[in-house]
């Protein structure tokens, strides 16, 4: 059986709105530890949504933290449909520091890639929370790409 690493940054993390994701018995799911990009990116709020996204920008931004998980091929279809692989996210490997030890780690990374350079504007966050000062999450399974097009 082969396994995965992605590193999540957003509704998926632990606590967060979409963590549930992960225990709806779809397939094999390990939270490795805590973890923090290698590279900085701007993770940014956007849409009516509130979606948090993390812009495929290298360079700009923060190292944003997150968390790793370890997840089977039927877990990682489960997220690339929840994340909309190819179509909204893209889905990238990436190096990611695991924050107990501080190895790196070759993990999985959802980022918006094509947005426009406007968005670039909005506040860079470091670490996404859903209980923060930000504007709460709005579940939606009609969020489009354009959404973020015409934020």
């Amino acid at each position: 059986m082969a396994f995965h690493k992605v590193f999540v940054y957003g509704t998926l993390k632990t606590g967060e709105p979409n963590y549930h994701t992960f225990s709806q018995n779809l397939g094999h799911y390990k939270l490795i530890g805590d973890a923090i990009t290698s590279v900085k990116y701007p993770l940014i709020i956007g849409t009516k949504y509130n979606i948090p996204f993390l812009l495929h920008e290298p360079g700009t931004g923060h190292n944003v933290r997150g968390e790793m998980y370890e997840v089977d091929n039927k877990m990682l279809a489960v997220l690339d449909e929840l994340e909309d692989h190819p179509n909204f996210y893209i889905r990238e490997e990436n190096d990611v520091i695991l924050m107990r030890d501080s190895t790196a780690h070759k993990a999985w990374i959802y980022f918006i890639k094509n947005f426009k350079k406007q968005l670039l504007d909005n506040e860079m966050l470091k670490c996404y929370t859903n209980n923060g000062t930000f504007p709460k999450y709005v579940e939606s399974e009609e969020a489009t790409i354009d959404d973020l097009y015409n934020y």
